[in-house]
């Protein structure tokens, strides 16, 4: 399942953020890649012990708790903190898969990587190329969205980031461990969540079909989900 989530951050808190990452130091954004994604990988990266971009990260986390589209589409376990990226001119990331498992950074914890996302900070006009292209079984895609605009699909998708010719692409992304294990498992909820939210903007919050169909999405997500 591939999701995009307009207005994750508007577009003035976009700018902010990234206003301030274009003045912390970058390096070589290999330091995250596996042996694979290694060999391919063509950027800049804020790293993980930088506290700027620790802080920035924060300020994503906080604009992620209080998005419910986020919480329904994800239905986040755990995230792994956000990062950054940079695409200068002649610079891309080609076709991989993300890691399985990724080790937290100062925790001793690890997280499955059900999902990746990359949350877009450079408005599209300000680049040429550097679009997202996933790759699915419905086929493939490619996502260049709005700054503060986040694009969600599953880590097992072979992706890859298009050379950028003009301008820098600036994005952060980040990995979940979702509650659900299982992806159809996890669209089917979403789907259903979904549902439930259109009718509700019709039927009245005791309606009876309202209710059961609330209840079905709890009691499945009970039997499905893992804590």
């Amino acid at each position: 399942m591939l999701v995009c989530l307009p207005g994750i951050l508007a577009p003035d808190h976009a700018e902010a953020l990234r206003i301030r990452l274009q003045a912390t130091g970058w390096g070589d954004g290999k330091v995250t890649a596996g042996f694979q994604s290694g060999r391919v990988k063509h950027n800049l990266q804020i790293g993980p012990d930088c506290a700027e971009g620790r802080a920035l990260g924060d300020i994503v986390m906080q604009a992620l708790e209080s998005a419910p589209a986020f919480i329904s589409a994800a239905l986040p376990r755990q995230v792994f903190p956000p990062l950054f990226n940079r695409y200068d001119p002649g610079m891309g990331f080609g076709t991989h898969v993300d890691n399985a498992v990724r080790a937290v950074p100062h925790t001793g914890q690890r997280l499955r990587t059900d999902l990746s996302a990359t949350l877009f900070l450079s408005p599209p006009e300000s680049y040429d190329g550097g679009e997202l292209v996933i790759e699915d079984t419905y086929g493939t895609h490619s996502i260049k969205l709005p700054a503060g605009d986040m694009v969600l699909y599953p880590s097992r998708s072979l992706h890859r980031v298009e050379p950028v010719t003009r301008g820098t692409r600036i994005a952060a992304f980040l990995w979940i461990q979702s509650m659900v294990k299982s992806r159809d498992h996890r669209e089917m909820l979403y789907d259903l969540d979904r549902a439930v939210q259109d009718l509700g903007t019709t039927l009245s919050a005791n309606a009876p079909a309202l209710v059961r169909l609330t209840g079905l999405y709890h009691n499945l997500l009970r039997e499905w989900g893992e804590l």
